[in-house]
């Protein structure tokens, strides 16, 4: 039996915007949103950090253009407080904005580096059951030598939790080898309620961040704390990697792009025509060219230049030796 769907109900999308690149990549994926899913009826929350002791520079949202522009596409800037992370870790928003959600409210995160290329509608979110990005590289752990394994140390985080590990592993992949154990990137992921997710993915961060089980000692944790955490919540709530269909999210509905040079170096002919589309308007260009890796990439060429260095069909298996090629172009921004 297919699982049931409850993405025909009302959900909340929402991203995490702040001072600088995110901010306008906030206003791309907004008016990305509002073009390619039209009849998308839920809320779109901006959420923001708020300026606190866990930040030295304030993070709001300054420009007031790019405010505007957020709330007359419909979007909602809701404010967050920083307890537990902040500067040294601002991957940690994506745990703490949670809270400030509608409680009870089905949600759906996304990066704002994400572009929405098709309905959103289109997706049978089952918000009963969590998902992430599986658009992911073997990043971490990283096995020492003489230590761990892959097993031992995705075990000892699934001891400390009491979450069972064997059925979280994919069995038809290779003993040792990362695809085996569960693991996402943290560009979406979703559930039927923002602060049971959020309570549970605070709790595991802290405890791997604070207190790891020994067998993690020489393992590193910046950047990945969001992503060693992530797992170990959806299956403690009873997701996993197989809850949504193919195809969809990181495919024909959307595209996490991560920097405006990788999107047009290795993104669909789709994505890159969608993109210069959201951002064709007026009244979205003269906010968007505020910000100049924006204005270069997109309104003065240099994405479709950059786009000329690689061929398509025999990409680098990499995603670091396409940084180093736009790099040595002179085509790398953020």
């Amino acid at each position: 039996m297919a699982p049931k769907s409850t993405a025909a109900k009302p959900y909340n999308v929402v991203v995490v915007g702040q001072n600088g690149r995110l901010s306008y990549e906030a206003v791309i994926f907004v008016a990305s949103l509002r073009t390619m899913s039209p009849d998308f009826k839920g809320r779109v929350l901006v959420a923001e950090p708020q300026v606190g002791p866990l930040w030295e520079k304030d993070p709001t949202i300054r420009n007031q253009q790019v405010r505007d522009a957020l709330t007359e596409m419909g979007a909602e800037i809701i404010p967050f407080e920083n307890k537990h992370f902040g500067e040294k870790y601002p991957f940690g928003n994506k745990i703490e904005m949670l809270s400030a959600l509608p409680k009870g409210e089905p949600f759906v995160f996304f990066d704002t580096d994400t572009l929405i290329t098709g309905d959103l509608n289109a997706v049978p979110f089952d918000f009963d059951r969590p998902s992430a990005s599986l658009r992911r590289e073997g990043t971490w752990p990283h096995p020492q030598l003489y230590g761990p394994g892959y097993t031992g140390l995705w075990k000892s985080l699934y001891d400390k939790f009491g979450l069972d590990f064997e059925s979280s592993l994919d069995l038809s992949q290779p003993d040792e080898y990362w695809r085996r154990y569960l693991y996402f990137n943290a560009g979406f992921f979703f559930y039927k309620c923002p602060h049971e997710f959020g309570a549970k993915f605070l709790e595991y961060a802290l405890a791997i961040r604070d207190t790891p089980p020994v067998e993690l000692c020489a393992q590193v944790f910046d950047p990945w704390l969001d992503q060693i955490a992530l797992p170990l919540v959806i299956h403690a709530l009873g997701g996993g990697r197989d809850t949504l269909p193919d195809g969809l999210l990181d495919g024909a509905v959307t595209c996490h792009y991560r920097l405006l040079p990788l999107l047009y170096a290795r993104e669909s002919d789709h994505a890159v025509a969608v993109l210069e589309h959201v951002t064709a308007p007026n009244k979205v260009k003269k906010v968007l060219k505020n910000y100049d890796p924006i204005k270069r990439m997109i309104y003065q060429g240099r994405g479709v230049k950059a786009r000329a260095l690689f061929d398509q069909k025999n990409m680098p298996r990499k995603e670091q030796a396409i940084r180093n090629r736009l790099k040595s172009n002179g085509y790398w921004m953020r």
